[in-house]
């Protein structure tokens, strides 16, 4: 099966050489998003609100594509400072349905954005 970029005007365009998400087969694979909102204006303050904006990013492209976080089997979060990790944390149980996927967390430079978060997604029904 080809590969099949997915765009939706529902979350951030892209700001470089790369798609929302790449569909190929029962796979989709979510670009990293940011807190930004799908007009592209950046969340700067409370980090709650930018940990929310960023899983609602993926969510839209998930379902521009026929899937959902729930079909989520890999996520990897890049923070800014591992200070905000029981933050995001805490967001993140409330938002991807059990059972939880794999995940790596780790402390990085996100161009002072404070989260970015990109995923791997599988569903067993051809979409």
């Amino acid at each position: 099966m080809p590969k099949q970029p997915i765009l939706t005007k529902n979350a951030p365009a892209p700001t470089g050489g790369y798609n929302q998400a790449i569909r190929a087969g029962q796979f989709l694979y979510l670009s990293g998003q940011g807190p930004s909102t799908p007009d592209g204006v950046l969340i700067d303050s409370d980090f709650e609100m930018k940990v929310r904006q960023v899983f609602e990013n993926l969510s839209q492209v998930a379902t521009a594509a026929g899937f959902s976080l729930s079909d989520a089997i890999k996520i990897n979060v890049y923070l800014d400072s591992m200070d905000d990790f029981d933050t995001m944390d805490r967001i993140y149980r409330e938002v991807v349905p059990m059972p939880y996927p794999t995940r790596t967390t780790i402390s990085c430079d996100v161009g002072g954005i404070g989260i970015e978060v990109d995923a791997v997604l599988w569903s067993d029904i051809v979409k």
